[in-house]
């Protein structure tokens, strides 16, 4: 086992805790000194608070001495993406326009975590806003990738995976419009699932686009994505586009689902673009799967090729419109310098918005606007329809898809200029968004300069109790997700 209890699964710890070799507030200490020795160079937290998070270590380890009924998450440090609402804690988005805001209430999530007794544990950088593939749109800074701190690790979310590749987290959580928790998962060599859209609620959450947002969980292992996804999903009133759907045992799933599964292989993600390790170290995970007798079939999904113009039109008009209200009157960013209301907003924005942010905006509100929603918003979601329908069509022949989570491994800081470019990183993750399925992320190898590589699967609606077996079985026959980098 691993001597570092900062680098000890979620599983792992709970029988310490419970065996009583460790207290929660000896892990958080732990957790809270690994931060401050390394995180001056990974750059993941925005802010944490340190006698907080014990206080509340303090508080887990009381419950469990006087006997009373403890979470699956009890005493566990946990971090949350700077998008999530905590009460009292700030709440910034990584963006100049809410530097100064601290959140008035917790999300569901949150409320979630904390009753299943997780130490909540400091707020995590992003793409400002989640707009982006780098974790480099961000107004306190990019975050650097652990293995490599002269490349990225991925984003939005980049943040949430550094930290927990890093040790400064035992389990984080992030949010996922196009590929923002498996992306930088993948990037990071951790695990990373995106549930099914309406599975967990959204209420706290800042929005970026509403109908693709969904908040997730990325973890060492998927036994402990498993945990974690079902302390947080399920109905929530609070949020209009949550499911009323059972939530099952997934961790028990995990040993009632052994497969063989019937898995396909879109034609479609292995073309140009692909990296030549990355997708070599994907054909062995294929063949693994084969070795168990798992039935391996090439589908296709025929509008793959529309799916990048179709989210950034989608996701670009809900974001034109989510990000209205950061107007510089109510709340937010507001100029020290307008002579009248018309200045003020422009201002406030200009000054608020980093230069992502505003292309965004730009674009969002271009293809909303008079004679052109019908030439691109609806013709796009039309297309989205096309989409959904090709890998449900598919799902009739497969139980799960699998592909790369990124065409290529962490990047450069500052390579990658020209936002195409940027925005193809995300090429073989938002298809799963747009058809509001569920996936995830585990490592699957390293190149030869010792970067990380993600593999992708991709489960049919709300059926992640199948989906985390398929992903669980090709995890433990490796020793992928046992390595760390050396900071």
């Amino acid at each position: 086992m691993r001597s570092e209890p900062f680098f000890h699964t979620i599983a792992e710890l709970a029988a310490l805790l419970d065996a009583g070799k460790l207290s929660s507030v000896e892990l958080t200490k732990a957790v809270v000194a690994r931060t401050k020795a390394v995180d001056a160079r990974v750059k993941a937290f925005n802010s944490y608070d340190e006698d907080d998070a014990l206080a509340q270590a303090a508080a887990s380890d009381a419950r469990r001495s006087t006997g009373q009924v403890r979470g699956l998450l009890e005493g566990i440090p946990v971090g949350l993406k700077d998008v999530i609402s905590v009460a009292n804690q700030p709440l910034t988005a990584s963006s100049r326009m809410l530097a100064n805001f601290i959140s008035p209430y917790d999300a569901t999530v949150t409320q979630r975590l904390k009753r299943a007794g997780a130490v909540l544990w400091g707020r995590l950088n992003l793409d400002e806003f989640a707009m982006g593939s780098s974790t480099e749109n961000s107004a306190f800074g990019p975050t650097h990738n652990p293995w490599d701190l002269s490349r990225v690790p991925g984003g939005s979310s980049g943040g949430s995976a550094a930290a927990l590749a890093a040790g400064e987290a035992v389990a984080t959580l992030g949010s996922d419009t196009g590929g923002s928790i498996r992306q930088p998962a993948a990037l990071c060599g951790v695990v990373g699932l995106k549930p099914s859209y309406g599975l967990v609620s959204r209420y706290g959450l800042i929005a970026f686009a509403s109908s693709l947002d969904q908040i997730g969980p990325l973890t060492r292992t998927v036994e402990d994505a498993s945990i974690m996804l079902g302390v947080i999903a399920g109905h929530d009133p609070f949020d209009s586009t949550s499911c009323q759907t059972e939530v099952p045992d997934y961790r028990a799933a995990l040993a009632e689902k052994r497969g063989p599964w019937r898995i396909g292989i879109p034609q479609e993600y292995f073309g140009e673009g692909l990296d030549p390790e990355v997708g070599a170290a994907v054909e062995q995970a294929i063949a693994f799967y084969r070795s168990r007798q798992c039935v391996i079939k090439e589908v296709s999904l025929p509008h793959t090729q529309y799916c990048l113009d179709t989210y950034y039109i989608i996701a670009t008009a809900e974001a034109s419109s989510n990000l209205a209200r950061y107007d510089g009157i109510r709340y937010g960013h507001r100029t020290a310098e307008a002579v009248d209301v018309g200045e003020l907003y422009c201002k406030s924005r200009a000054e608020g918005f980093g230069a992502e942010v505003k292309r965004r905006i730009i674009l969002g509100t271009y293809v909303l606007s008079s004679g052109y929603y019908d030439a691109y918003y609806l013709r796009a979601q039309k297309v989205r329809t096309l989409i959904r329908r090709d890998f449900l069509n598919a799902y009739q022949d497969v139980d799960a898809l699998l592909t790369p989570t990124s065409p290529v491994p962490a990047f450069t800081l500052g390579e990658k200029t020209n936002p195409l470019a940027m925005y193809l990183c995300d090429i073989y993750t938002i298809g799963a968004n747009l058809a509001g399925l569920p996936a995830i992320s585990v490592p699957c190898g390293f190149t030869g300069g010792g970067l990380p590589i993600g593999l992708q699967l991709i489960g049919q609606p709300f059926r992640e109790a199948e989906l985390l077996p398929i992903a669980h079985c090709y995890e433990q026959a490796h020793d992928w997700h046992t390595a760390h980098p050396k900071l």
